[in-house]
């Protein structure tokens, strides 16, 4: 039995194919490119930032070196003299002794001052000393004063109250009024690191301490 012969496409059934093909093609086009286009188009992240915690207690090196001690030849009672009068020589106002303070022995042993500085308009700084003398060798002939001073920076900050007050002849008609009220905050606090300033107020200590017991 013969087989129909094949007869050749037509031309719109050729045309027909080739859209389809191009269709296709399009298609894969468009979604390639939304593809890249999402893929540029999606929102930059950063990275997460890290934050650093500084350990303050990491540069204690508690070394030898650097102490806030001095060795003074005199007793407790001299030294922390000395002491007073170095700070009340220099302005420093000498705080008196709490009554319910308990003193380590019959003669004083610490000694605390503070100043008051206004190096800007709008700036006020504050120092604070803090010595105790402890008796160090034989015969309580040698003294260990410890010192340290604690600086605190204040800001002044200011501060507008608006108020308003009702004028009975007027009605309901208030004049408004405004305050500025001023007050001094603490912005810091810091002792003082041992070195040169320290080594100043020794000095001034030795000075003063030699002056006392030079009279005896």
């Amino acid at each position: 039995m013969m087989q129909p012969a094949r007869l050749p496409p037509s031309p719109m059934t050729r045309q027909a194919r080739s859209f389809g093909v191009r269709t296709r093609l399009l298609g894969l086009g468009v979604a390639a490119a939304c593809l890249g286009g999402c893929a540029v188009q999606l929102p930059f992240q950063p990275p997460a930032e890290k934050v650093s915690k500084t350990t303050v207690y990491q540069n204690e090196r508690f070394q030898a070196d650097e102490t806030f001690s001095r060795l003074f030849d005199g007793t407790v009672e001299d030294t922390c003299e000395a002491a007073r009068r170095a700070l009340l020589s220099q302005g420093y106002v000498i705080s008196p002794t709490p009554s319910n303070a308990v003193p380590a022995s019959s003669n004083n042993s610490s000694v605390t001052g503070r100043k008051h500085f206004q190096p800007d308009g709008e700036v006020h700084v504050e120092i604070s000393f803090n010595v105790v003398c402890a008796p160090d060798g034989r015969q309580d002939l040698v003294t260990t004063a410890f010192v340290s001073a604690q600086q605190d920076r204040y800001s002044l900050k200011k501060s507008s109250n608006s108020t308003s007050i009702g004028v009975s002849a007027l009605g309901s008609i208030s004049v408004p009024m405004s305050s500025t009220d001023e007050s001094l905050v603490k912005v810091a606090s810091e002792t003082i690191p041992a070195g040169a300033f320290y080594d100043r107020f020794f000095s001034l200590m030795q000075r003063m301490l030699g002056e006392r017991t030079a009279d005896r």
